[in-house]
């Protein structure tokens, strides 16, 4: 069957600002993101049918036998072993929403007609922020027994690195380790091809640490965290994603967060993951353009692709932060910080999209990356889209 992961249009909002720049599929949780997920379950190809201005970067391809499936739904056993029974014309839907169809051609059909049976689950939909830093423990332990089931890890040969557990620690090709300690009693520790741990640092599983990315000197990872491919980390993290070519490189807090691809934070930013009263915290919802409640007592910052923050930066509980932004300043910024901002807590001006080009080819060029064509237009037409949220171009 060949695998196509459809943007179902209530999900891509409510995940914004991530879903801004990739579709459903392209999420990382766990280790893996959900589209290499089901790549590693079902072989081949994985495309993605999403937005029009995407289209270029995340393309669709169709064959005669085809499985659309939700591109926030995350695959396992027992739902993979439905999903292969079915028969061309079947799928399964929950609550009316279709997780899962069959079919020789290229949409989705209009009405759960014959054919579509209801799944009972479980199963894990990421369908709000949150949710990605809520399920990322149980599936950095899915994607551990999937990735490494049948195979041997590299051996650990410093003699000055402790560890605790040692079955539960995977190491692949060129990894290296420096008098570090690693402990797996909690979960399993996965640490990608060519990736470094650097003297001192202290990992708690579960943890994973993607192709070439480091854990700095001193670094404390606290576990239920993922660090993506290409990324730097430092200072103490808790229950956070980070994407590929994002730095974390310094001392400081960051907890129950999400920051998508090229973010940057200075040395000494401290996220707040807990309301000093203890209630529920509040996230900015892009569908209802306003803070709605997560129903969770930790969550910390939700940061999109390309965005910045200055040293001694100070993030309240529940900071939404959009695409391109650029932060600095003294006090805290606002809780929800507009796409192509500029400034901090005294006010904030529009970086336009002449810099965040700059920016970004200098940043993505330190890592032997080119900002191409299609990654401009694509930050072109989010610019345009969140003019709106900009309300002080409106007073200029």
């Amino acid at each position: 069957m060949n695998i196509v992961l459809y943007d179902h249009p209530a999900a891509r909002q409510q995940l914004m600002p991530f879903t801004f720049t990739r579709p459903l599929g392209d999420l990382r949780i766990g280790i893996l993101t959900i589209a290499e997920k089901w790549q590693k379950y079902f072989g081949g190809s994985v495309s993605f049918l999403t937005q029009a201005y995407l289209q270029t970067k995340f393309g669709a391809r169709f064959t005669t036998d085809n499985l659309i499936v939700h591109g926030a739904l995350c695959p396992d056993e027992k739902l993979v072993e439905r999903i292969r029974g079915l028969k061309m014309g079947e799928g399964l839907y929950h609550q009316q929403t279709v997780l899962a169809y069959r079919t020789a051609e290229d949409e989705l059909p209009e009405v759960l007609g014959t054919g579509m049976t209801e799944y009972a689950g479980p199963f894990t939909l990421v369908d709000q922020p949150w949710k990605i830093f809520q399920h990322n423990e149980e599936q950095l332990r899915a994607d551990f027994n999937l990735i490494t089931h049948g195979r041997t890890s590299q051996p650990i040969t410093d003699p000055h690195t402790r560890v605790y557990n040692p079955n539960k620690i995977f190491l692949e090709p060129g990894v290296e380790i420096r008098a570090a300690v690693l402990n797996a009693e909690a979960g399993p520790i996965y640490l990608g091809r060519n990736s470094q741990v650097q003297e001192g640092a202290l990992i708690k599983g579960p943890f994973s640490l993607g192709e070439g990315s480091v854990v700095n000197m001193g670094g404390k990872m606290r576990g239920d965290s993922t660090i993506g491919p290409h990324c730097k980390v430092g200072g103490e993290i808790s229950n956070s994603v980070l994407w590929g070519h994002s730095n974390k490189a310094h001392d400081g807090f960051l907890g129950n967060s999400v920051l998508g691809e090229w973010c940057n934070l200075g040395a000494d930013t401290n996220t707040s993951n807990l309301k000093n009263n203890y209630e529920p915290v509040k996230l900015w919802s892009y569908v209802q353009n306003k803070f709605i409640s997560t129903g969770l007592q930790f969550c910390g910052l939700m940061m999109g692709d390309h965005s910045k923050c200055g040293i001694n930066t100070m993030f309240n509980t529940g900071t939404v932060v959009g695409v391109g932004a650029n932060i600095f300043g003294d006090g805290y910024p606002r809780n929800f910080v507009p796409s192509f901002a500029g400034g901090g807590a005294a006010g904030f001006t529009t970086f336009t999209l002449a810099r965040s080009f700059e920016t970004a080819a200098r940043v993505m060029e330190r890592k032997k990356q080119t900002l191409t064509e299609a990654d401009k237009a694509i930050l072109t037409t989010v610019f345009e889209q969140t003019a709106v949220e900009r309300i002080w171009e409106k007073k200029a």
